[in-house]
């Protein structure tokens, strides 16, 4: 294949460190007259652009971006394919919500043809919205992984997916068993894990759906393939906290149950932990685990309010995650624009460079993939956004009276959305143009 080398002239900022352990100034790196450039899909040089116009060759293509932010492309560290057809569901809270609306809509992914469609409409969405990057929960059917990872393949997309595991507490249409789970996970992992840029994720829905067979089935699997990942959810509602201490009354809480089956590790990631105790926090930093933080999803569904400050104390990896459908958008500027509220409510602040970093390189340092995403470094996977300043007359407006890239910033996470996202590219090939 010939060399393909490309500049690209903006307004740049990308997160290099997490605020809370260096302090805001020494968190981000930001050129205003910034210039990228990406050889053979990776990043090869950032910098300011009047010292890096003269070393370049004479005939690189140069595309100059007026009014606009180049960005690391996003990161969503928890969302679920098959709920896309009911996001957006009225009036319950988790248990219920799950049985009355998301449980027949992933009964829908028995179908291969549905699958196909739904995985497109997904990957599209999530490029729309400038992700470029998800660990995502498949439905219990190989088939929604199998139609999921085909679509991310064809672009060349850093993704993550596992099918889910299901073995009791819910409808007969819609389990499998600890046996049967074991062994379509691991046909699964045996054709994708490691195929381009793709990753597998061990995925047992969450405590009270698996029996003890099948969350052992599921350690077993992470100790016979050592760099899987691990995703589950932990502490997202009291009602479902008081059901595991009834479904598990030998152990000593919800995250012991998963410590128990040797489910903790560095690649696992727990979504929403909103009712997480300080102990709990230690011993997920301590086992190199990450929590995804899904503040849409924990307002929507009523769930309560994550506590990033302790979360930040105990130095826990954290991501951010859409949870579409509990969360009601694929764009991570709306997730932040509710995550600064979740804070706003608990008396806490969140900057928008700690913001910045949960999208980007915090996701990243939650799926240890921060060598590869999350940055614009050299030596990086070219994956990054064109934020368009203009997207909307009132986000246009609003932007001239700015007068820091903090407030800039600020501004693209409270009025931004999927139409500030003008392109987002992925080993330097566009994938989504506005």
């Amino acid at each position: 294949m010939p060399l393909t080398r490309k500049a690209y002239r903006a307004a740049i900022l990308h997160s290099i460190a997490d605020p809370a352990e260096v302090g805001i100034e020494a968190s981000y790196e930001y050129f205003e007259d910034g210039l990228l450039v990406v050889d053979n899909g990776q990043i090869s040089a950032l910098g300011h652009a009047s010292e890096l116009l003269a070393s370049l060759p004479a005939d690189i293509e140069i595309t100059h971006y007026q009014d606009a932010l180049i960005t690391p492309g996003f990161i969503d560290t928890h969302i679920h394919l098959p709920q896309t057809g009911m996001v957006g569901a009225y009036g319950e809270q988790l248990l219920d919500w799950l049985n009355t609306y998301t449980f027949p809509c992933e009964s829908q992914f028995a179908d291969q043809a549905h699958a196909e469609a739904v995985a497109e409409i997904f990957i599209k969405e999530l490029l729309r919205n400038g992700t470029t990057t998800a660990l995502v929960f498949g439905s219990v059917h190989p088939q929604s992984v199998n139609a999921f990872f085909e679509a991310a393949d064809k672009l060349d997309l850093r993704m993550i997916a596992g099918k889910v595991m299901m073995d009791r507490n819910a409808p007969g249409y819609l389990t499998d068993t600890a046996e049967s789970s074991y062994l379509e996970s691991k046909a699964l992992i045996e054709r994708w894990h490691g195929k381009g840029r793709l990753h597998y994720a061990v995925t047992p829905r969450f405590a009270p759906t698996s029996t003890p067979e099948q969350l052992t089935l599921a350690g077993q699997l992470l100790g016979e393939y050592p760099d899987l990942y691990m995703q589950t959810h932990i502490s997202e509602n009291l009602q479902e906290v008081e059901w595991v201490k009834e479904l598990f009354p030998e152990r000593k809480g919800y995250l012991d149950v998963y410590d128990h089956y040797q489910l903790l590790g560095e690649r696992s990631v727990f979504a929403h932990g909103v009712h997480l105790c300080d102990d709990e926090c230690a011993r997920l930093a301590q086992t190199g685990s990450a929590v995804a933080f899904c503040p849409t999803s924990n307002l929507f569904l009523g769930s309560g309010l994550f506590n990033l400050p302790m979360a930040e104390k105990h130095k826990l990896n954290v991501g951010l995650g859409t949870d579409v459908g509990g969360g009601t958008s694929f764009s991570l500027l709306q997730t932040l624009n509710e995550a600064y509220k979740v804070m706003q409510l608990q008396g806490a602040r969140l900057s928008p460079f700690k913001s910045l970093y949960l999208a980007t390189l915090g996701g990243a340092r939650a799926l240890r993939l921060e060598e590869r995403i999350g940055t614009l470094q050299p030596g990086t996977d070219a994956d990054f956004l064109v934020l368009d300043y203009n997207a909307t007359p009132l986000l246009g407006y609003r932007l001239k009276q700015s007068k820091s890239i903090a407030e800039t910033l600020f501004v693209l996470m409270t009025l931004g959305d999927d139409r500030t996202v003008a392109q987002t590219y992925a080993t330097g090939n566009l994938v989504h143009q506005r």
